[in-house]
């Protein structure tokens, strides 16, 4: 009996993905665990992994479509099976909302029964693999019917493929190195053992402005319509989304990065022993946890019962991908990273999202972000608050400029730091503190 693909749930609350591409075709050969297509949700590209080694009968979901999770997207089977009749197709994400409308219409996710009839050579129905599951198996060759699983509805994890291996004493995949906690904030007080912070006596070396990025070259020919990506789809409905919904506003400051520029010079070669790339970024997050923490109401969504504060600090840090478009993973728990931490988990975020490596649960429960737009030579910018957040605060170009100190010009590494910000949570007084507390916290580091 031929075996089904299902439309798997990626994450927690996603319950919908697009078919961005087939990786096989109606009438190839595929291998249990061999990547079979790709998935888009909420920006975030997946590999889905075959169930079963075969022959691809039949795909019953087109590139572009969006189903909901449980829908049957394809059937693998041996060559010149029949598909079996009487299993309906799946109805596009867009169509069950059309159909939720109305009181005759039927229920909006159509999740398909797998069949009790498991596919030859196999012991039983093991449904979804995860692309993680599928490739510790391949690497240490274990037969998956073997592996009890705990997931939702006997799914098998990861931690039950590392429990088994344990069992067999065979040494499970490396866990990723956890993260340092900080006790306190700022962070750069965590000096590393026997190694001294300079104090700023005198003007501090100054970071050379990063030249703009140059655009990968373009296929593009003027004139012509460039079709719609899912990722740039979805940008554009969430940033028109965000303009309606909630009453923007900016405010601009400037920062003094002198102190900011001397310690990330003293420490970076220590950072570089321990695996972080020590970037501003990490400084500008730091700095923006230590204002969230002033002014918690900043760390807010807007609700119709009331303004909702949230507990977690959880920061998305904007990254770009070139052409396809802007991603915003999330560094959970923002407050419990010492520096080094936040240089890890950042360095961590940005390679594996420009990789395309990023599980749609990283980019998801944001409660603010901060996009640098200055790495592309960008002075100040207005960015469009990321929904259901109160703020985004925008980061500059760091470069050398004239100022006047106890009535006398000097040049110092200079910064503008705007922060947009929606006006039914936070009045313009709220605000400039806010963002004031961050350019106190970069002037005073260290």
């Amino acid at each position: 009996m031929p075996t089904q693909v299902l439309m798997p749930q990626l994450g927690e609350s996603v319950l919908e993905g697009t078919i961005t591409k087939w990786l096989k075709a109606k009438g190839d050969r595929v291998d249990e665990y061999e990547p079979l297509l790709e998935v888009n949700t909420d920006k975030v590209d997946t590999e889905i992994p075959s169930p079963a080694s075969g022959v691809l009968l039949d795909i019953l979901v087109g590139e572009g479509a969006t189903v909901q999770a449980g829908s049957l997207l394809a059937w693998i089977g041996a060559n010149g099976e029949a598909v079996p009749a009487g299993i309906p197709r799946p109805i596009p994400a867009e169509a069950a909302s059309a159909e939720a409308a109305s009181a005759e219409a039927a229920p909006a996710v159509q999740p398909v029964t797998p069949l009790a009839t498991s596919a030859a050579g196999r012991k039983g129905d093991l449904g979804f693999i995860s692309p993680v599951v599928a490739r510790m198996a391949t690497e240490h060759g274990i037969d998956l019917s073997l592996v009890p699983g705990t997931g939702q509805g006997g799914r098998i994890t990861k931690k039950d493929v590392q429990t088994y291996l344990e069992r067999l004493k065979v040494p499970a995949l490396p866990a990723a190195p956890a993260l340092p906690a900080a006790p306190a904030l700022p962070a750069a007080k965590q000096a590393r053992e026997g190694e001294k912070v300079e104090k700023v006596e005198k003007p501090a070396p100054t970071p050379s402005p990063l030249p703009p990025i140059p655009p990968a070259p373009s296929t593009a020919t003027p004139g012509e319509i460039l079709p719609l990506t899912p990722t740039r789809r979805l940008i554009a409905e969430h940033m028109v989304m965000s303009k309606h919904t909630s009453p923007h506003v900016t405010t601009v400051m400037e920062a003094d990065m002198s102190r900011v520029a001397a310690h990330r010079e003293v420490n970076k070669a220590a950072f570089a022993r321990d695996g972080a790339n020590l970037t501003f970024t990490a400084y500008f997050v730091a700095a923006s946890v230590a204002a969230l923490k002033a002014y918690p109401v900043v760390n807010s969504s807007w609700s119709d019962q009331g303004v909702v504060l949230h507990r977690q600090i959880h920061i998305g840090v904007a990254t770009s991908l070139g052409e396809e478009g802007l991603i915003v993973p999330v560094v959970k728990n923002a407050d419990s990273y010492s520096l080094l931490g936040l240089a890890r988990a950042v360095n961590d975020l940005a390679e594996r999202a420009r990789a395309k490596k990023l599980q749609p649960d990283e980019v998801k429960g944001g409660t603010f972000t901060i996009t640098n737009h200055g790495v592309s030579g960008s002075l100040f910018a207005t960015p469009i608050i990321n929904q259901p957040q109160c703020a985004i605060l925008g980061v500059g170009v760091i470069q050398k400029r004239a100022v006047v100190i106890n009535d006398a010009i000097a040049i110092r590494p200079m910064v503008y730091i705007s922060l947009t910000f929606d006006h039914r949570i936070l009045d313009g007084a709220i605000a400039d503190y806010f963002l004031g507390k961050i350019v106190e916290t970069l002037q005073s580091w260290g």
